[in-house]
């Protein structure tokens, strides 16, 4: 019983440090600065988790109920798409802040995301790309069911909701009004972000396209 609980008590411990990978981070750094408001760069956070998590559990499902096997060069096109996303947002964050500098109102306005949380998800669904094949691989080497392994990353993914959750509050910090109202800092924040994120993709799509 304690050698079949053990791994999916650790799946929300390593879901929730997975959130903090890296090119996550850059991802939800990018999100985060559109908001002036804490509440919704959390909720950011959660929809990016659930996105994540929807991806990882179709192609968990194929792999494991369906024996669909997916070959690993794949993933590699994978990881690429996620470093293109990556350069795609740093993009998008410089061509907006560029556009909205104009006045002091408008630099606070430029913070708030018209289209709710679709942004936050589908960079989740994205991300949920990359990497989910070796997870299911292991999660099928470890786990004797298929069932437990279906349950190992839905617990997986609801770690990865709470780190992101965390993530995503804590990078909306600067952003708020109640930390911060200068627009100064957050241009530069937001450069800052951006460029990052801009730098990360094209070196995640060079290691992988040299691999696939």
């Amino acid at each position: 019983m304690m050698h079949t609980l053990l791994p999916l008590f650790f799946a929300g411990v390593v879901g929730f440090t997975h959130a903090f990978e890296i090119d996550h981070l850059l991802a939800v750094s990018s999100i985060a600065s559109r908001r002036s408001s804490v509440l919704k760069a959390v909720k950011d956070g959660i929809y990016w988790g659930l996105g994540h998590t929807s991806t990882i559990m179709i192609i968990g499902v194929a792999m494991i109920l369906a024996k669909v096997m997916i070959a690993e060069h794949t993933f590699h096109y994978f990881e690429a798409g996620v470093g293109f996303m990556l350069i795609l947002l740093g993009a998008q964050r410089i061509w907006k802040t560029w556009k909205h500098e104009q006045n002091h109102a408008l630099a606070h306005q430029h913070n708030e995301e018209p289209h709710g949380h679709r942004l936050a998800y589908g960079v989740g669904l994205v991300h949920g790309l990359a990497g989910s094949g070796t997870l299911v691989l292991l999660v099928m080497t470890e786990l004797e069911s298929a069932w437990q392994g279906i349950v190992y990353l839905l617990i997986f993914g609801v770690g990865s909701i709470a780190g992101m959750l965390l993530a995503s509050g804590i990078f909306s910090l600067p952003f708020s009004p109640k930390v911060s109202d200068s627009p100064r800092l957050h241009r530069g924040l937001a450069l800052l972000s951006s460029l990052l994120c801009i730098g990360f993709g094209c070196k995640v799509i060079f290691q992988n396209l040299l691999h696939a």
